[in-house]
């Protein structure tokens, strides 16, 4: 118990909204027929996204050769306005000018959702691993088309540093507390009512 004087201090360990970003990769209207998964997927990134929006948690997004591929699915296209389109597997590339925007503060902490978890997703969150940054991979909001490729992913990213959880985690995390005035919001996308 502490006196009501002393300040909490956090595991480092968790997410903070004042540290995280969100990144959603190729979430793309012609991949997600391929994807077993589509629907929770494209569920949990949207979760992943209003919740950021309202913990003013900033938020990036990317397509993968949008010409080929179309855009990203409506579900989640109206939650960010700006799309980044790219051609190389990994993100890390196109993100370079987006972080840059935000050199001066401490968001360390990236979380990322999308497909394919074992091309775009994985080779993403090794590169960023290797700029530095601490990446967290809400595995029920990541899909490959194979089950397979999904759990190697998972594996491979857990062993070079990325930290697997859930959505709903990702989203208490963020939240912290029930005193915050947002978690009546936050607690609504996570209950669906």
């Amino acid at each position: 118990m502490t006196d009501g004087n002393t300040e909490f201090v956090r595991s480092g360990e968790m997410l903070s909204r004042g540290r995280s970003r969100l990144l959603i990769i190729d979430v793309q209207d012609k991949l997600l027929p391929h994807i077993p998964v589509a629907e929770p997927l494209i569920e949990n990134c949207g979760k992943l996204m209003k919740a950021a929006a309202v913990l003013n948690v900033s938020i990036y997004g990317t397509e993968q050769y949008p010409q080929g591929l179309g855009e990203t699915t409506a579900a989640l296209k109206g939650l960010h306005d700006d799309w980044l389109e790219k051609l190389r597997f990994s993100s890390a590339e196109v993100l370079n000018w987006g972080f840059a925007a935000e050199a001066t503060d401490d968001r360390d902490q990236i979380v990322v959702a999308g497909i394919e978890a074992h091309v775009c997703v994985q080779q993403t969150v090794l590169d960023l691993i290797a700029h530095g940054f601490r990446v967290f991979v809400p595995a029920d909001a990541i899909a490959s088309r194979n089950k397979a490729d999904w759990k190697f992913a998972v594996r491979r990213m857990s062993d070079s540093g990325a930290v697997v959880t859930t959505t709903e985690s990702v989203l208490f995390e963020w939240c912290e507390t029930a005193a915050a005035v947002e978690f009546k919001e936050i607690s609504r996308l996570v209950t669906g009512r």
